[in-house]
């Protein structure tokens, strides 16, 4: 009888592969840091020359029209061998300030009224009229409808957070119960005059230690400028809303939380 033949032995395990260690980033050398240096400077030039830009064509654009209103025997360009800028602005300048003191007579509260009344009532002009005269008062308005406070709200559904600005606070009887409700406008990106008013309850409002000039950067950048700043807060619950009476014992604790 043939003897049994051996069992085969197993193939041998493939050696793994050694671990490699994690790459350290490598030195900059002389180019990434003159493109890094490059990329910081385009950085902090182009705001500023686009802002000079946009303002020099401004002032040249009202200049070049409101100058028209200087009758030429007053008009020192007519006579002058060279040009003096900026009297058209001046004009332009003489001319709303005449406008804003005639309007705060009677007969100018009368005209404006009236004026008020007569764009309300064409269509399409009414739309554009009310939101223009509702931007320029939110800009120019230091009543207690500016923004107050930045603050954390659960918008447009749960566990997906926004960005809002408190302006103001009221009381209401829902559902059979009085509840505090705080009036939060979520503003949209990049522009932050548009956006959605939103009364939440009092305890679901977290405020940020934030200002809200910084608040308004980040939502107009769309969260690019200040990141960091999200980073490093910490959010509060006081709600610093002055028709609100506040009451320590209404609301229970609650924990800090961090907004990511």
């Amino acid at each position: 009888m043939n003897p049994e033949a051996p069992p085969e032995a197993p193939p041998p395990l493939a050696a793994e592969p050694a671990a490699t260690a994690p790459r350290r980033p490598r030195p900059r050398g002389l180019w990434g840091r003159l493109r890094a240096y490059f990329i910081t400077g385009l950085l902090v030039t182009t705001p500023a020359i686009f802002t000079v830009y946009v303002a020099w064509v401004a002032i040249n654009f009202v200049d070049y029209r409101a100058a028209r209103l200087i009758p030429p025997e007053y008009n020192p360009n007519t006579y002058l061998p060279f040009f003096i800028p900026g009297m058209g602005v001046l004009v332009l300048l003489v001319l709303l300030t005449l406008i804003g003191m005639l309007t705060t007579g009677y007969l100018g509260r009368v005209v404006t009224r009236t004026t008020d009344r007569a764009l309300t009532r064409v269509p399409f002009v009414r739309q554009v009229y009310a939101a223009t005269k509702q931007m320029m008062e939110s800009v120019f308005s230091t009543q207690s409808s500016t923004f107050r406070q930045v603050a954390l709200v659960e918008y447009p559904r749960r566990e997906m957070w926004s960005i809002g600005f408190v302006t103001g606070g009221v009381k209401l009887n829902v559902r059979g119960k009085e509840e505090e409700l705080v009036n939060v406008f979520v503003p949209f990106t990049p522009n932050p005059t548009s956006g959605a008013m939103r009364l939440v309850p009092r305890k679901d409002v977290i405020l940020l230690d934030l200002p809200v000039e910084e608040g308004v950067k980040l939502v107009m950048s769309g969260g690019i400028l200040a990141p960091e700043l999200l980073r490093e807060q910490t959010a509060i619950h006081t709600v610093d809303v002055t028709p609100l009476e506040s009451d320590p014992g209404t609301d229970p604790p609650r924990k800090r939380r961090r907004a990511s």
